[in-house]
């Protein structure tokens, strides 16, 4: 639980920064919040989070360092300490997240845990730059995959109960994130190279994904499966936005290209991930239930219109009231879901209908 308010805390103060970089009053006014927003809310938020998943799983006490060293990270630099306090907490974190996956390879070697650990490697790469000084908008392919793969080596290990997914399927996955790394170390020192290299990369992956992912089927279910099948399938659409992006117009640092690129990976893909797994993966940290409602469809559609509206509207035209009005409704989303989440927590489980019965069964019953 304290594990958890850390990247409570890093969610609420990154929201906080984006109402600043969209240039709107926010309830906390600072310069530092707009100028650590991206890795707040890479590492502090989402890190600390996926991290804590990874350390429950392996059950050993020394795991809980890594998310512990990243929800310190990220409060640390929210205070006033110096910003490399911070830096120096998201690195041993990330330091950290490695051996978990080694005790993972060693009690069951897999193509799904070294695709995760290649993201784990990118993620330590992104804070160890950003300590040494390394601008956050060109560490933004190596904190894109330190997440994306990571969510698809995990998404690997529920599609091997597809039909699909084989021995040439496994290595074609892995095939795809080696070059994706290959591609965040070439767009450091080669950008005209490196992000048409991302871009390909990055939609081989969303057609594995399309392809082999359980999500193509249980679309047609009802009740979570579906609302998870559909949150995931939306998120690998906005993932082919960056990655069309990125084959079309290369690198971008800043701009309308730039946001794009950076919300429709952060916030299209990553929180719509989270939306997704949310009532699987938090169980099994809190201990207690996080049961489906059909209220969560709410904010889901809310931050996918939204970000229609920001990216197609807003970034592709030059509509600066769209990017505004559109970065708003991401945040009323984000945060309506949070509390839907809690508010599904704290109810429980909900009591099944029963049907009245009917005349012929109270005269069988007398």
């Amino acid at each position: 639980m304290v594990l958890l308010l850390a990247g409570g805390i890093a969610l609420l103060a990154g929201l906080d920064g984006a109402l600043l970089l969209l240039g709107l009053s926010a309830p906390i006014v600072s310069a530092r919040l707009a100028d650590v927003h991206g890795p707040l809310m890479v590492f502090g938020f989402v890190g600390t989070v996926v991290v804590l998943e990874r350390a429950v799983a392996v059950r050993k006490k020394w795991a809980f360092l890594a998310p512990a060293f990243l929800g310190a990270g990220g409060l640390a630099v929210l205070s006033p300490l110096p910003l490399l306090v911070g830096r120096l907490g998201f690195v041993a974190g990330s330091v950290m997240l490695l051996p978990i996956y080694l005790v993972i390879w060693r009690r069951a070697p897999s193509t799904s845990t070294a695709v995760q650990a290649l993201g784990a490697m990118l993620g330590l790469m992104a804070t160890v730059l950003w300590l040494g000084g390394v601008p956050v908008p060109q560490l933004v392919p190596a904190m894109t995959f330190y997440l994306v793969l990571t969510i698809a080596g995990e998404r690997l290990e529920l599609a091997r109960i597809s039909p699909t997914v084989d021995e040439r399927a496994e290595t074609r996955l892995l095939g795809v994130a080696l070059s994706l790394a290959a591609g965040v170390v070439a767009a450091l020192f080669w950008p005209l190279i490196g992000y048409p290299l991302l871009g390909i990369g990055t939609l081989a992956l969303v057609a594995w994904l399309f392809r082999h992912d359980v999500a193509t089927r249980l679309i047609r279910h009802h009740g979570l499966p579906r609302f998870m099948a559909a949150c995931l399938l939306a998120g690998y659409a906005w993932l082919i936005v960056a990655g069309g992006s990125w084959l079309i117009l290369g690198a971008s640092y800043s701009g309308p290209a730039y946001d794009a690129v950076l919300h429709s990976v952060f916030l299209g893909f990553v929180m719509s991930m989270i939306m997704a797994h949310a009532p699987t993966i938090l169980p099994a940290v809190l201990r207690r239930p996080l049961p489906y409602r059909p209220a969560m469809y709410g904010p889901a559609v809310l931050l996918h219109a939204s970000l229609l509206v920001r990216v197609l509207i807003g970034d592709a035209r030059g509509v600066a009231e769209a990017v505004q009005w559109g970065g708003v409704v991401n945040i009323v989303a984000v945060l309506a879901f949070v509390v839907v989440a809690v508010a599904s927590v704290l109810r429980g489980a909900p009591v099944p209908r029963v049907s009245p019965p009917t005349r012929k069964t109270l005269d069988l019953t007398s």
